[in-house]
């Protein structure tokens, strides 16, 4: 066995791994609803939207470049939240049954496109899949793995082909027509805030990546800061592609809320179309299904081996699946299904407690300065502090918006929902703390321990 230690990631690895997992089933899902939103303004929103969604994610961006955080995500928000939120923080693992929500109707829209009697079974056909795929999880990762490899070289070529082909059927005309008709600005300023909030679905993903690779990368407090920064320019330009042809080809009325498979119906023959279809929505969607399964699996284990859930959710297979965890998840993800909500209400109802959660992680990184001067005065990328006090600021104040946004275009029966989603993990969080089944004092030493290694991963 060789002693030499592993080669570390550079800068331009950072970047691949960044763009991979953020140009996915988000652009392919949400597009059409921000266009119903804001019309051809789409077009500068999702590219200015990248980079508003990195200051809703400001927290990932600040640590990353005064700390050496092993841990990713997990361990910023360790490091940043209380102990009720902590434990709400580990409720979002079992909120992202929403996501599956949506990640199942979308499915079934995109392969509507191809084989149209779904659409008229689309509840039990939605049921079916968000059923085999958490049957996948049984098997484990491979599964995921072996179909990523595959699923990234689809999708790659679907985005190009999409692009390629769209480009030359735009009718620059369009993007001139009066507002009401689907322009610029349709629906004024509300629907382009309104477009921001529907499209932080699909780009919010560039930072998660990066921030999950520290131990394996060179200079990591440069060279991940650096790399979500380049990615977000990549993944703008790329959705700015995209969204010109989305909204240039067909008439607003035709486009608004729907998915992509329209636009490239329009412009692609059959072998083509399907293979968009295919290879760009259904294998986006299907990656991110399989790959979000494969990321709450540990975290809902350590949240009921913590004491947030009932005893009962312990219960783990022989090589540690959770799968009383992931059953409660699964029922969850079944009702919406099974009681008619959309897409978009499936996907709010993910969004909002996130960007809650969020907005107070990024104003708490006003406090990280004078906590730690010493690795403050030592961070990568040297701006002044004014600067990072203002972005905190201004994070916070971002992610706020989009929560306040998607809950005020609610129903009011699907806003009683939401807030029910953000108001009952609090309460059964405030219970265990309460009840001890969680003890506080733990969580403190386990925030210092997290602390603790970051500072020793920079001696290191």
């Amino acid at each position: 066995m060789s002693d030499r230690p592993a080669k570390k990631i550079g800068l331009w690895n950072i970047v691949g791994l960044g763009v991979g997992g953020a140009i996915g089933s988000g652009i392919f899902v949400t597009l059409g609803s921000a266009i119903a939103a804001t019309g051809r303004s789409i077009l500068p929103i999702t590219v200015v939207c990248v980079f508003y969604m990195l200051l809703a994610y400001w927290y990932n961006l600040a640590l990353s470049g005064i700390f050496v955080i092993e841990g990713g995500d997990y361990s910023m928000k360790g490091m940043l939240l209380p102990p009720i939120l902590t434990g709400y923080g580990g409720w979002t693992n079992v909120i992202w049954a929403f996501g599956f929500t949506g990640y199942a109707l979308s499915l079934t829209d995109y392969l509507s496109s191809l084989w149209p009697v779904l659409a008229e079974y689309s509840t039990v056909s939605s049921a079916v899949l968000l059923t085999f795929f958490f049957l996948l999880t049984i098997r484990g990762n491979r599964v995921v793995t072996l179909f990523q490899n595959v699923a990234t070289v689809l999708l790659i070529g679907a985005l190009v082909l999409f692009v390629v082909v769209g480009i030359p059927n735009v009718d620059v005309a369009n993007f001139f027509s009066a507002s009401y008709d689907g322009g610029f600005f349709h629906n004024g300023f509300v629907g382009m805030i309104s477009a921001i909030a529907i499209m932080g679905w699909a780009c919010q993903g560039t930072t998660m990546g990066p921030v999950g690779v520290v131990p394996i990368t060179k200079n990591p407090k440069r060279n991940i800061p650096l790399g979500i920064i380049v990615t977000c320019v990549v993944v703008s330009v790329v959705y700015g592609l995209m969204s010109y042809v989305a909204a240039g080809v067909l008439p607003y009325e035709q486009i608004a809320g729907e998915n992509l498979s329209v636009t490239a119906g329009a412009i692609m023959s059959q072998g083509p179309f399907a293979f968009f279809v295919i290879g760009g929505g259904v294998c986006a969607i299907v990656s991110s299904f399989l790959a979000v399964l494969a990321m709450i699996r540990e975290p809902l284990a350590h949240m009921a081996d913590d004491g947030w859930l009932p005893n009962v959710f312990r219960k783990k297979s022989k090589d540690g699946y959770p799968y009383v965890c992931f059953f409660m998840v699964y029922i969850v993800a079944l009702v919406p299904i099974l009681t008619g909500m959309s897409v978009d209400n499936a996907i709010t109802m993910l969004m909002i407690p996130t960007m809650l959660i969020n907005a107070y992680l990024n104003v708490a990184c006003m406090v990280i300065p004078k906590k730690y001067p010493e690795q403050f005065a030592q961070r990568a990328i040297r701006f002044p502090r004014w600067l990072y006090h203002a972005c905190s600021i201004l994070g916070g104040f971002c992610a706020l918006v989009i929560a306040i946004t998607l809950f005020k275009d609610l129903t009011p029966a699907d806003a009683a929902v939401a807030a029910c989603i953000v108001i009952i993990p609090l309460i059964f969080s405030g219970i265990a703390l309460w009840k001890k089944s969680v003890d506080s004092e733990t969580l403190d030493e386990r925030k210092a321990e997290i602390v603790q290694a970051a500072l020793n991963a920079e001696e290191e």
